[in-house]
């Protein structure tokens, strides 16, 4: 839990306060018990009207300052446990910016939003029952066992006789309960990762009419999420006739015991009525003191969930880059010897000692069987992996030696899943540079052939975009994403088949603005479609994770047949 204490201090008065005004509450609760003894045994017994009136009052102004001390202590708790969750959330939250691809999947996305959102929740709850009762449960305990002495110590000493009793009890629901919230937090992140992939993939879902067969899916996995539960909460609900039996228990010994002892004069009325109360508030402290234990039990288990995210150190970091302040200045690009696997015990690489040049300015065309490595390779340039084997250079500078938010701000990277956020065209677009003018947006829209179709909404570039996309086709989404990451102004541009949706003869007009605006820009193509990639530069040629052919269009239709199997499949002329 020390890794709480920074956010404790920032909310030091919170955390002082409440439990100061929990214990002040507490102390009016061990008082009261005492007065209304005193009440029945001297100023009812006696007559004494004005006894009564004067410890009455004096009891009602106990009882109106226990209620504001409970108030304000309710209050500090509350907004300490809110501010110090908040705090972790936003910590969390920055800590999985830092991951790598590598470490999101180790995770799952499910497995992430669950400990960000339900797993602090659980922290601050346990935070806020922690700040409430951890002072005033002990401050009652103590002073109704103090006054239950004072009153009678014979009858006293039958609390501390049940109390070994109701420890054991709690002792044994907690370790039991304990490895059960564990269990119910991880089939909460299995149930989240359903409900994600369902609703991501809601229109392929619909278009194969698998609408039951994905409820299906779920209700196992809500089913599996109430079994987990059950079995977790079972072991809480236990605590509650538990602490009833020895507080019914208790009280009837008590009342046996002082009923003899009233009968030979011994003890008076309002005592036994004062013990009773005591007896009360002993049991009670213990039944909170208790819950707050089970509370930081599935606490617990949250808490070592968020301490993986925080603790993890990213596969991908540049804390130790010597050329951590240098710019990208000319975009060239070389892999040395590269391989990669996406995990250790995987059999063959996706990337298999893979060495190609590119030069600054070059448009470089990608292609190769699906599986064939393409996509990871272009991946390896902005650190979204890192290979296992060989080097990276952009530069000619080892990636790894560069600060990762200036290489990343020179290389624009259009992936296969176009992504698009609710707002308007505009704010999209600006996602590549926040400061863009209207006239920049225009410009980098005019490249990517989408100032045309934005103009055909009433809104233009204000037109409201639905989540993902929805209202817009596949093609106009690939070349807006196209236009935000040319207004990054990068010294590297990859699209990785990222204009799969659009025509054949938009598809040329854009490669060809980028010939005519970019001269500098070093481009990479990824593309299934051979007309894509035709008037490049070089292109290379990948088969089961190596380049197999690096060329031009015409070089690899005489030297390389797998790039000719390829051509040949996608035109109606005969192969030769």
């Amino acid at each position: 839990m020390k890794k709480y204490l920074p956010y404790i201090r920032e909310n030091w008065y919170c955390f002082l306060l409440s439990p100061l005004f929990m214990t002040l509450e507490a102390s009016g609760e061990f008082i009261l018990p005492f007065i209304n003894a005193n009440i029945i045994d001297r100023g009812a017994a006696n007559g004494d009207v004005s006894y009564i009136l004067r410890n009455g009052g004096f009891m009602l102004v106990i009882a109106m300052g226990m209620l504001a001390c409970g108030v304000l202590g309710a209050f500090f708790a509350i907004r300490g446990s809110a501010r110090m969750a908040a705090a972790v959330r936003k910590d969390t939250f920055a800590r999985i910016q830092t991951f790598a691809f590598s470490d999101i999947d180790r995770f799952s996305t499910g497995s992430l939003i669950t400990r960000v959102t339900n797993d602090i929740t659980q922290i601050q709850t346990f935070a806020q029952t922690l700040m409430r009762g951890f002072f005033r449960s002990p401050v009652m305990l103590v002073g109704a066992l103090i006054m239950s002495f004072r009153l009678n110590p014979k009858i006293a000493l039958v609390i501390l006789i049940i109390l070994p009793f109701l420890a054991l009890a709690t002792f044994c629901i907690i370790r039991s309960a304990s490895p059960r919230y564990t269990i119910m937090q991880e089939q909460i992140d299995a149930l989240n990762s359903g409900i994600g992939e369902t609703v991501t993939n809601e229109k392929v879902i619909k278009s194969f009419v698998r609408e039951e067969y994905e409820k299906g899916k779920f209700r196992v996995l809500n089913d599996a999420l109430m079994e987990k539960t059950i079995s977790a909460l079972k072991m809480m609900i236990l605590m509650q006739p538990v602490s009833a039996l020895a507080i019914n228990a208790t009280t009837l010994i008590v009342v046996w015991v002082a009923g003899r002892q009233i009968m030979i004069g011994r003890m008076e009325i309002g005592s036994l009525t004062a013990f009773i109360t005591y007896l009360s508030q002993v049991l009670t402290a213990l039944n909170f003191l208790a819950n707050i234990i089970l509370q930081g039990t599935r606490a617990g288990a949250s808490d070592r969930r968020i301490g993986e995210v925080l603790n993890t150190c990213p596969d991908i970091s540049d804390e130790n880059a010597s050329c951590a302040n240098r710019e990208i200045r000319t975009g060239s690009i070389e892999f040395r010897h590269v391989s990669f696997r996406y995990f250790k015990d995987a059999g063959a690489p996706v990337l298999d000692d893979v060495n190609v040049r590119i030069e600054s300015g070059e448009l470089v065309g990608i292609v190769g069987s699906t599986g064939s490595g393409k996509t990871t390779l272009v991946s390896m340039i902005p650190r979204l992996y890192d290979p296992d084997e060989g080097n990276v250079l952009v530069d000619g500078i080892d990636v790894k030696e560069l600060s990762l938010r200036k290489l990343r701000d020179s290389v624009a990277v259009v992936l296969q899943k176009n992504t698009l956020f609710s707002g308007t065209i505009a704010e999209n677009l600006r996602w590549g540079n926040e400061e863009a003018t209207e006239q920049e947006l225009e410009r980098v829209c005019r490249i990517a052939r989408a100032d045309g179709f934005i103009r055909t909404f009433p809104d233009a570039y204000e037109t409201e975009i639905g989540q993902g996309g929805g209202n817009l086709s596949g093609g106009q989404k690939q070349r807006l994403c196209i236009a935000r990451a040319l207004l990054k102004r990068p010294k590297i541009l990859i699209l990785d088949d990222s204009t799969s949706a659009v025509d054949t003869a938009t598809d040329a007009a854009i490669r060809r603005e980028f010939r005519r605006q970019l001269p500098a820009v070093t481009k990479l193509i990824i593309a299934q479609r051979i007309s894509s990639v035709m008037d490049a530069d070089k292109i290379l040629v990948m088969e089961r994770g190596s380049v197999i052919a690096c060329g031009t269009h015409e070089e690899l239709m005489k030297s390389c047949g797998a790039y000719q199997e390829i051509y040949y499949s996608q035109k109606e002329e005969e192969r030769p």
